[in-house]
């Protein structure tokens, strides 16, 4: 498989807002690929950095330093030089928090033909034909489209939120804590719908979690990240159980007790 996505030498910082001048670093020196159609899989603790590479990725915050390429074109370089390769409909993205992901004022058919709208599809019929074939996608019933997120259960909006994600026919979509608000039938349910997606359109995923069991359930590869560094990185999972860093070792245990 070809390398879609490449991050090279990438660091990150945000102004301190605890009343101390100065600067607190969340990625140092962080580089990895992700392959045309595959899943990679990021697992880190709160505060590791991964939802901020995440949003790097997604061209939400620039690094402060080193590249990330997309398809071979440069997507940033330095911070005072920020890039990014158009069009913007190139990235999509699945967050955690379902219930903040869209407007509640906004009926189904709508929130997903938004991605639609911002390529030009302006057909009224056409945008309902388009939105009702990503329902069926994520294995709901045109009827949805006539519903608000309030009267959707979690697994159905957060396959709303799918259906979205991948309107736009992106190259990369980022899936950051994309089950973890769920319930462990509804993750097994949407993992299951994702790999069915990924298989079927050839998606490449970026998968940022916490839990490792979720990762190795969805992933072919996967990186640790501590403390905004790379501490170790399985590129087969067959030799997952040979992980050589104490903490993934300890995180690896814990699954394998569960």
């Amino acid at each position: 498989m070809s390398t879609l996505i490449d991050v090279r030498g990438v660091h990150h910082r945000y102004r301190r807002q605890d009343g101390v001048s100065g600067w607190l670093p969340v990625l140092n020196d962080v580089s990895f690929s992700v392959r045309s159609g595959e899943c990679l899989g990021i697992v880190g603790e709160s505060g590791s950095g991964k939802s901020t590479l995440g949003r790097i990725l997604l061209g939400l915050e620039a690094p402060w330093q080193g590249s990330v390429t997309l398809g071979g074109q440069p997507l940033y370089a330095a911070r005072r030089f920020w890039r990014r390769t158009p069009p913007q409909t190139r990235v999509s993205a699945v967050f955690q928090d379902y219930t903040s992901s869209a407007n509640p004022l906004m009926n189904v058919l709508n929130i997903i033909a938004e991605p639609l709208l911002t390529q030009g599809v302006r057909q009224r019929d056409e945008v309902r034909r388009r939105v009702s074939e990503l329902l069926r996608q994520v294995g709901l019933t045109e009827s949805f489209g006539e519903r608000f997120p309030h009267q959707l259960s979690g697994g159905q909006m957060q396959r709303v939120c799918i259906a979205r994600a991948i309107a736009s026919q992106p190259r990369f979509i980022v899936l950051d804590e994309a089950v973890s608000a769920l319930d462990v039938t509804v993750q097994v349910q949407i993992m299951d719908l994702l790999l069915e997606l990924g298989q079927r359109l050839g998606l490449t995923w970026l998968f940022i979690s916490h839990d490792l069991m979720a990762v190795t359930y969805l992933c072919q590869r996967v990186i640790f990240l501590q403390q905004g560094r790379v501490i170790e990185q399985v590129d087969d999972m067959a030799e997952l159980g040979q992980v050589q860093h104490p903490w993934a070792q300890n995180l690896l245990r814990a699954v394998m007790e569960f």
